[in-house]
């Protein structure tokens, strides 16, 4: 269990850093980080750091595109997680 949780801590904090990055690249102008990585972390269990991120440096959160890919990440997630709790009742 330390194990897992030691994982989606670092998944997570790599998400949110990742999109405070893109953002600071978004206002210099510069190369930016692309949709599939943020989406690939957040496949990989960073979901939260990248809506922590998304929500508290307001990155991305007009692009409709990305937010309905997001939203279907997390709900796909968050029926994962609802299935295991179920099964272990």
């Amino acid at each position: 269990m330390e194990v897992l949780f030691a994982y989606f801590f670092i998944v997570n904090g790599l998400s949110f850093l990742l999109a405070g990055y893109d953002k600071y690249l978004a206002r210099n102008n510069k190369r930016r980080i692309s949709e599939n990585t943020l989406f690939l972390m957040a496949l990989l269990g960073g979901s939260i750091g990248l809506l922590l991120a998304m929500l508290m440096f307001r990155h991305k959160t007009s692009k409709t595109s990305f937010i309905i890919k997001f939203a279907l990440i997390f709900l796909v997630q968050i029926i994962i997680l609802c299935l295991q709790l179920s099964n272990k009742l």
